[in-house]
C-alpha cells in the first residue's frame, strides 16, 4: 500500500487544497494504491487538487462524495474527478483502492490546439465527476485505466507508455461523456466551493469556542437558510453537525496524544456539556471518551 499522504492522513491547507504534490514538476503523475479504512476515521477526508483523479475499487466497497453528489461504488467500478472539485472517500471496511492522479498538461502543453479542443472542455465543463462501470458500456476505459495500472506495478514504468495510455483513456472519456452541450455551462461548484471553504476555515479556526449559524454565515454574507442548503447539498451535513464533528475529530487527537482529563478536553474543543460530549463521542466511534483513550495506548 502506498498511502496518498505518509501515516493514513489527508493533509490540506485551509482551503482544504491537498498539500501533497503527485509527482514532479517535470512529470506531473502519481499512482497510489490506497484503503480509506487506513485514514484517520476511516475516510480520506474532504480536500481539493487542481489535479484530474481517476479511483477505481479493486476491492471492497467506498462511498466517495464529490461535490454535491454521493456514489457507492462496489469492487470493479470507479469514478474519474475533474480539477479543482471537493471530495471525500468513506469506508465501512477495509478496500483496496488504486488511482492516478495527474495534471491535464501531462498530456498536451495548455497553449495547444489539442488542449484546447480536447482537454480543456472537459475542466471547464460543468462536470464534477463522471462513474465509470461495466454495466454502463464502460469496458474499454476500465480496461484502459487498470493498464495504467499494471504498467505502473510492473517495476519499470516508462513515461511515454503511460502518457500514451492517459491520452487514450482521455479520448475515450471525451467520447463517451458527450459533453459539448454543457461546455459553456459554468461549473457551480466553483464558487460553492470557495464559499464551503471560507466557512470551513472559519470553523477550523474558531471551532474552541462557542460559534452560531449566523457567525459561520456572516463569513461569506449569506442567509442563513442558504448556508443550510449549501452544506446539505454538497457535503451533506448541517454546518452545526459539521462544526460538532470537528470538534470530535480534534477531541479524539487530544485523547491519544495528550494526559487532558476529558472534561479538560470537552471545554477546549468548545463543548460546554461534558455529558453532550461524552454522548456524542459515543455515537461517533462507539465507544466512550475513556474507551477510545484506552484502546489507542495499548496500539
Amino acid at each position: 500500500m502506498k498511502p496518498h499522504n505518509g501515516a493514513g492522513k489527508t493533509i490540506t491547507d485551509e482551503s482544504l487544497r491537498e498539500m501533497v504534490r503527485h509527482g514532479s514538476e517535470e512529470y506531473p503523475f502519481q499512482y497510489y494504491v490506497e484503503d480509506p479504512w487506513m485514514f484517520d476515521f476511516h475516510c480520506i477526508d474532504w480536500h481539493w487538487h487542481p489535479e484530474v483523479e481517476f479511483v477505481y475499487v479493486e476491492k471492497g466497497m467506498v462511498e466517495c462524495l464529490v461535490g454535491s453528489d454521493r456514489h457507492l461504488l462496489s469492487a470493479g467500478t470507479g469514478i474519474f474527478i475533474n480539477s479543482q472539485v471537493i471530495h471525500r472517500m468513506e469506508a465501512t471496511e477495509s478496500a483496496i483502492v488504486p488511482n492516478i492522479v495527474f495534471s491535464p498538461a501531462l498530456l498536451s502543453p495548455e497553449e495547444s490546439l489539442v488542449y484546447r479542443n480536447y482537454i480543456q472542455p472537459i475542466l471547464n465543463s460543468s462536470l464534477e465527476s463522471y462513474t465509470l462501470s461495466p454495466n454502463a458500456g464502460q469496458n474499454e476505459v476500465l480496461d484502459t485505466l487498470l493498464s495504467v495500472f499494471i504498467l505502473q506495478e510492473s517495476g519499470n514504468a516508462c513515461e511515454m507508455e503511460t502518457v500514451e495510455l492517459l491520452l487514450k483513456l482521455w479520448r475515450m472519456m471525451y467520447e463517451n461523456m458527450e459533453i459539448t452541450e454543457s461546455i459553456s455551462a459554468p461549473r457551480s461548484s466553483v464558487r460553492t466551493q470557495a464559499q464551503l471553504q471560507i466557512m470551513m476555515q472559519f470553523i477550523h479556526k474558531n471551532y474552541s469556542r462557542q460559534i452560531s449559524l449566523d457567525d459561520i454565515a456572516e463569513t461569506v454574507t449569506l442567509s442563513k437558510s442558504s448556508v443550510l442548503n449549501l452544506f446539505n447539498k454538497n457535503i451533506h451535513t448541517s454546518p452545526i453537525n459539521y462544526l460538532v464533528n470537528y470538534r470530535l475529530k480534534r477531541a479524539a487527537k487530544l485523547l491519544m496524544g495528550t494526559e487532558d482529563s476529558v472534561s479538560a478536553i470537552a471545554r477546549d474543543t468548545g463543548f460546554e456539556n461534558i455529558g453532550y460530549f461524552c454522548r456524542k463521542f459515543k455515537e461517533t466511534f462507539q465507544v466512550t471518551p475513556g474507551e477510545y483513550r484506552k484502546s489507542h495506548k495499548l496500539l
